[in-house]
C-alpha cells in the first residue's frame, strides 16, 4: 500500500531525534558506557520500536502492525549475530572503548542510507521480476543451513580483502588520533586508524544486508515496513553491542535458531512456486479439494493466518535459542 508522505516525514523526525538526543546530549563525550547506562538504552530502543508499531497499528490495522513486529524480531535477531563480528574487527583493531561508540553511531547513520538504497532497490526488482523472490527463497535455504555449520567463517580483518581495498585508496596512519577520522599529516589529509575501523564496520554492515533484507521481503514486500523494522533494529545495534559483548559466547544456540529462521522464511518464499508446480501436475481444471486450495493460497486467501504463522515461529525459534543456551551453557563455561 501506499503511506501518506507525512507517515515518512514522521518515521524520520522520530528517528532523528532520538539520535540527536543520544549522541548530541546524553554522550555528546566519547566514553564507555556503564552497565546501567546501557541497559537504560537497550530499554529506550527496544520501547521506541514498540511504540512505532502501536503507531503502525493504530494507523493502518493490526496486519500491519504484525508485519512490523516479526520483521523488527528478525533483523534484530540477525543484527545481534552481527555484532560478534564488530567484536571481533574492534578486537583485532585494539579499538579503545570509550571511541568504539562513536564508530558504532556512524555506522548506523552510514546504515540508514544503505539499506534504503538496496531496499527500494530490492522492492523494485520484486515489483518487475517477482520471480526474483524465488531466489532470495533459495539463497535465505542455503544461508539458513550454512548457519548449523559446525565450522566457524570468522571474520578476520588481516586477511580481509576489504581492508586491502580501502588501504589501497584511502591514505590511512596507523595509530588513533583521539577520536578523530581523518587528520592532517604533512599537510594531506589523511584518515587514522579509527576511519579505517568506520569502513570496515561499514562493508561488513553491506554485507550482512545481503542477508537480512531477503529474510524480510519473505515476511513482506511493504517498502515502508521493511525499512523502518530494519532501521529500529539497528539503532539499538550499538547499545545492544555494549550490553551482549561480554555475553556473547553465552548465547552459543542463537545461531541455530537464526538458521532456522531464515530457513523457515526462505521455505516460505518457494512455497507459491511449489503450489504452481503441483496445480500444472494436477491440471489446471482439477476440482480436487487440494487443488482449490492450493489456488485459494495463490490467491493469498490464507495471508492472514501465514502472517500469524511467521510471528509465532519467529518469536519460538528466539525464545527457545535463548533458553537453550541458559540451560546448556557452552562446554568452557562449564569447566570453568
Amino acid at each position: 500500500m501506499e503511506y501518506p508522505f507525512w507517515v515518512w516525514i514522521f518515521f524520520f523526525t522520530v528517528v532523528l531525534i532520538a539520535l540527536f538526543v543520544d549522541v548530541g546530549i546524553v554522550n555528546r563525550t566519547a566514553h564507555t558506557p556503564t552497565r546501567r547506562e546501557t541497559f537504560a538504552w537497550s530499554a529506550v530502543w527496544i520501547s521506541l520500536a514498540l511504540l512505532f508499531n502501536i503507531f503502525i497499528f493504530w494507523q493502518f490495522g493490526i496486519e500491519h502492525a504484525k508485519l512490523f513486529f516479526t520483521g523488527y524480531l528478525i533483523e534484530l535477531s540477525l543484527s545481534v549475530d552481527n555484532l560478534f563480528v564488530f567484536l571481533l574487527i574492534f578486537t583485532y583493531f585494539k579499538v579503545p572503548k570509550k571511541f568504539q561508540h562513536r564508530v558504532l553511531f556512524w555506522g548506523i547513520i552510514g546504515a540508514l542510507v544503505m539499506r534504503m538504497v538496496m531496499i527500494f532497490a530490492g522492492a523494485a526488482l520484486v515489483e518487475r521480476f517477482s520471480w526474483i523472490l524465488y531466489i532470495f527463497g533459495a539463497f535465505l535455504i542455503y544461508t539458513g543451513i550454512k548457519m548449523f555449520s559446525d565450522d566457524d567463517e570468522s571474520f578476520h580483518p588481516e586477511k580481509s580483502s576489504l581492508v586491502a581495498f580501502v588501504t589501497r585508496f584511502v591514505r590511512i596512519s596507523k595509530h588513533y588520533d583521539g577520536d578523530k577520522f581523518i587528520v592532517n599529516v604533512d599537510g594531506k589529509r589523511t584518515g587514522t586508524l579509527l576511519l579505517l575501523v568506520l569502513i570496515t564496520v561499514e562493508l561488513s554492515d553491506l554485507i550482512f544486508a545481503v542477508d537480512s533484507i531477503p529474510a524480510i521481503f519473505g515476511i513482506t514486500t511493504d517498502k515502508f515496513i521493511v525499512y523502518t523494522s530494519n532501521i529500529f533494529a539497528i539503532l539499538g545495534l550499538r547499545t545492544f553491542f555494549f550490553l551482549l559483548a561480554g555475553l556473547a559466547d553465552r548465547f552459543h544456540f542463537l545461531k541455530y535458531g537464526l538458521g532456522f529462521i531464515l530457513s523457515f522464511v526462505g521455505v516460505k518464499m518457494l512455497l507459491p512456486l511449489l503450489a504452481q508446480g503441483l496445480i500444472m501436475v494436477m491440471g489446471e481444471g482439477s476440482n480436487s479439494a487440494f487443488a482449490g486450495f492450493l489456488q485459494r493460497y495463490l490467491h493469498h486467501d490464507f495471508e492472514q493466518i501465514f502472517i500469524n504463522i511467521s510471528l509465532g515461529v519467529v518469536v519460538g525459534a528466539i525464545a527457545l535459542s535463548i533458553i537453550f543456551s541458559l540451560l546448556f551453557p557452552p562446554a568452557k563455561e562449564i569447566k570453568e
